[in-house]
C-alpha cells in the first residue's frame, strides 16, 4: 500500500496566503483584492495571480507558503542531491517540478513549490519508498537546478512531458501552472531568454511544432514539438498576448510581458496564416539592456564625433539608415541618452515602446485608435518639444512633418530602411518630399549593420567554448555616417542623382560600411567570414581600381596606388565619357590614356 503524506486543507490557502503576504508589508490590499477577483474567474492558484499581476515575485511567494504551512523555504540557488535525484527519476521530477534535495534514513527531502499537492507527494513516496518530508522553493528556482544538473533543459523537458493525454487543444484551457502547454510556452521564453534570443519562432513543420530563436542575428533549432502540443501551445501564446484563439485564417497582434529571474521583458506576439496551421513570432524585448549613451554600440571614434557634432546642433533630422534587425533603435536611444533630459523636453512617438528611459515621455502609436505616426507627431509639436524621436518615417506624410519640425528649430530622430546613407536621401526623395525640406531639414545618417563579436574566449575560431556559440559571443555595429554640407543641401535642392550624392558625401568625409569592418576586423572584434555574411552586397558603394583593387577616392582621375588612370582624360585634363569623339573643353580629338579603357565609336 502506498505510503501517505501528511494531509492538509487547501481550501484555506487563498485567504490565509493573501492574509500573510498582507500582514508582512509584501503585498497591498488592492493587489490582493485584485488577484481574489482575477482568482474567481481563471481558477489558478493566489500566489500565481499575485506574481503573474507582478504584486510580488515568486520568491515571496514561497515564502509566504511556507510560513503558511509551517515549512521550511530554500531560496535559490537549490542543488539536487547527488543521491537523491535518480531515486526519484528525471521524468518525475521535470513533470511535476519537484526537486529532491536530500536523503538522510528512510526520510527524503523534496522541495516543492506546491506543497498541497499531494498526489505528486504520494508518488514520490510510493516511487522511493521514503516519507517526503516537503520545503518549499519557487518554481523557477527549482526548474533552474534541474535545467544546471541534468543539462539541455529544454531538449529534456520535452521528452518528459506527457503524450497523447493532452490532445485537442486541451493543454491550453487549464491555466494552472501544472497545463502541459504552459510549461511549455514558459520553457520556450526561459530558454530564450537565457541565451540572449531577440525572436522565438514556432512554425508547423510536418506533423510537428519546430521552435527556432534567433540568437545574435542567426536563426538556430530549439526543439521540436509532439503534434498534440501544436494548437495547445499556439492557443496558449495567444491567450498571453489577448488575442482571439478563434481567429486563425487572418494576422493577429499582441503583447505580453514575461517576468524571469528579477527581470521583466516584453514580448511581441505575431501570428499569420500559412498552408495548414499558422505560424507565430515572439520579439523578446529586454528594457534593462537601453544604452545610456553612444559609447558602447560600435562608432568609431570619428564617427562618434560626428554625430555628437550633430545632436550638439539641437535642430535637424538625425536618421538611422538599415534594415529591419541592424540595431537603429539601440542607436537611436544611445543617442537620446546623451541628451539633457532634465533640462529639455524629449518625446518619443513609437511601435512598440521598446525601452522606458527616466526624464521622456514616450507615446505608444496606436494605429487602430487613430494614433497613427503623423496625427501623433502633429499633436507632439504642439506639446513644446525640444526633440522628438519618431520610431520609423514610413511614409510621406511623416516624412514632411519631421522635415519641417527641423527647418523650425526641433532636433528630430528616426530610422529609415535604406541600404546605406546616402540611399536615405533617395528615399525620402522617392516617398516625394520636397527636396528644399529634405535639403534644409536633414542633418545626417547613421547607416548601419550589426555584426556577431568574436568570441573573446575562443577567438571566433568557428566552433563553441564553453562561453558562445558558433564562436561569435554578442553583437557590435558597423557604421557609415553622413553629415549634410552646403554643397550636398545645395545638390539635394536640385535634384542631384544618388550616385552623384555619395560621391559628393565621400568626398566630404563619409566612409564605407566596408571601411568600419576592416578596422573592426583589425581590432579581432569580428571576422571575415562574419563581415561577408553581412555586408557582402555593401560593396557597391566603394570605389575600387580595376588593376590592383584598392578603394579609390571620389572623383579622381586614377588610382593613387598603382597609377591606373580611372577614366580616359584628355590632355588638358579634362575627363571624357564614352561615346565623346572630342573634349568638350579644348576640342582636341579623343585619345585614351593608356590602361583606359577607349570610348565607343559612335
Amino acid at each position: 500500500m502506498k505510503p501517505r503524506s501528511t494531509p492538509r486543507n487547501p481550501r484555506s490557502t487563498p485567504k490565509l496566503l493573501g492574509r500573510i503576504l498582507l500582514e508582512t508589508g509584501t503585498i497591498t490590499r488592492g493587489a490582493l483584492t485584485r488577484a481574489l477577483d482575477e482568482q474567481q474567474q481563471t481558477g489558478e492558484r493566489l500566489g500565481t495571480t499575485l506574481v503573474r499581476i507582478k504584486a510580488c515575485g515568486e520568491e515571496d511567494v514561497a515564502r509566504g507558503l511556507a510560513r503558511q504551512l509551517n515549512l521550511p523555504y530554500v531560496p535559490p540557488p537549490l542543488e539536487a542531491g547527488r543521491d537523491a535525484l535518480p531515486r526519484v527519476g528525471e521524468s518525475l521530477a521535470r513533470a511535476n517540478t519537484v526537486l529532491p534535495l536530500l536523503v538522510e534514513g528512510r526520510v527524503l527531502r523534496l522541495a516543492m513549490a506546491d506543497p498541497l499537492d499531494l498526489a505528486t507527494a504520494d508518488d514520490v513516496q510510493f516511487r522511493t519508498g521514503l516519507r517526503v518530508e516537503p520545503v518549499v522553493a519557487s518554481r523557477s528556482a527549482i526548474s533552474d537546478a534541474l535545467d544546471r544538473t541534468l543539462g539541455d533543459g529544454l531538449q529534456v523537458f520535452v521528452a518528459a512531458l506527457p503524450g497523447e493525454e493532452v490532445r485537442a487543444g486541451r493543454g491550453y484551457a487549464r491555466q494552472g501552472d501544472q497545463a502541459p502547454a504552459v510549461q511549455l510556452v514558459d520553457r520556450i521564453l526561459g530558454e530564450a531568454v537565457a541565451v540572449g534570443a531577440s525572436d522565438v519562432h514556432l512554425e508547423r513543420n510536418g506533423g510537428e511544432l519546430r521552435v527556432r530563436l534567433r540568437v545574435d542575428g542567426v536563426l538556430r533549432h530549439a526543439v521540436r514539438l509532439p503534434k498534440w502540443s501544436r494548437e495547445a501551445v499556439l492557443s496558449r501564446v495567444k491567450i498571453l498576448g489577448g488575442m482571439d484563439i478563434s481567429v486563425k485564417q487572418r494576422p493577429q497582434d499582441g503583447g505580453f510581458t514575461y517576468d524571469r529571474d528579477g527581470r521583466h521583458f516584453r514580448v511581441r506576439v505575431s501570428t499569420i496564416p500559412v498552408d495548414q496551421g499558422e505560424k507565430a513570432v515572439l520579439r523578446i524585448l529586454d528594457p534593462g539592456r537601453a544604452p545610456t549613451d553612444l559609447e558602447g554600440v560600435g562608432l568609431g571614434d570619428d564617427d562618434l564625433a560626428a554625430v555628437r557634432g550633430m545632436l550638439a546642433r539641437r535642430q535637424g533630422v538625425i536618421l538611422a539608415a538599415g534594415p529591419t534587425g541592424s540595431g537603429k533603435s539601440t542607436t537611436l536611444f544611445g543617442a537620446l541618452g546623451e541628451l539633457d533630459r532634465e533640462r529639455q523636453n524629449i518625446v518619443t512617438l513609437e511601435d512598440p515602446i521598446e525601452y522606458r528611459l527616466e526624464g521622456i515621455n514616450q507615446v505608444q502609436v496606436r494605429p487602430k485608435a487613430g494614433l497613427t505616426f503623423p496625427v501623433a507627431l502633429r499633436a507632439v509639436l504642439r506639446q513644446d518639444p525640444d526633440v522628438v524621436m519618431v520610431g520609423e518615417i514610413r511614409d510621406r506624410e511623416t516624412a514632411e512633418i519631421a522635415m519641417a519640425a527641423a527647418v523650425t528649430g526641433h532636433l528630430v530622430l528616426s530610422s529609415i530602411h535604406t541600404i546605406d546613407a546616402p540611399g536615405a536621401i533617395a528615399r525620402l526623395l522617392n516617398m516625394e518630399v520636397p527636396p528644399y525640406l529634405v535639403a534644409g531639414g536633414l542633418s545626417g545618417v547613421i547607416a548601419q549593420r550589426l555584426v556577431r563579436r568574436a568570441c573573446p574566449a575562443c577567438r571566433g575560431v568557428g566552433r563553441a567554448c564553453d562561453q558562445c556559440e558558433e564562436g561569435f559571443r554578442g553583437r557590435i555595429g558597423i557604421f557609415q555616417v553622413l553629415g549634410m554640407t552646403d554643397r550636398l543641401r545645395d545638390e539635394v535642392g536640385a535634384g542631384a542623382s544618388t550616385s552623384a550624392l555619395r560621391e559628393l558625401a565621400v568626398a566630404a568625409g563619409m566612409g564605407s560600411m566596408a571601411g568600419d569592418a576592416r578596422r573592426k576586423l583589425a581590432e579581432g572584434l569580428t571576422t571575415p567570414h562574419e563581415v561577408a555574411r553581412v555586408i557582402g552586397g555593401g560593396a557597391a558603394t566603394r570605389l575600387a581600381c580595376a588593376e590592383c583593387g584598392e578603394e579609390l577616392p571620389p572623383t579622381c582621375l586614377g588610382c593613387p596606388c598603382c597609377g591606373a588612370p580611372r577614366v580616359s582624360t584628355c590632355a588638358c585634363g579634362r575627363g571624357l565619357k564614352g561615346g565623346w569623339r572630342f573634349c568638350p573643353d579644348c576640342l582636341r580629338p579623343v585619345t585614351p590614356a593608356p590602361g583606359a579603357s577607349a570610348p565607343p565609336a559612335s
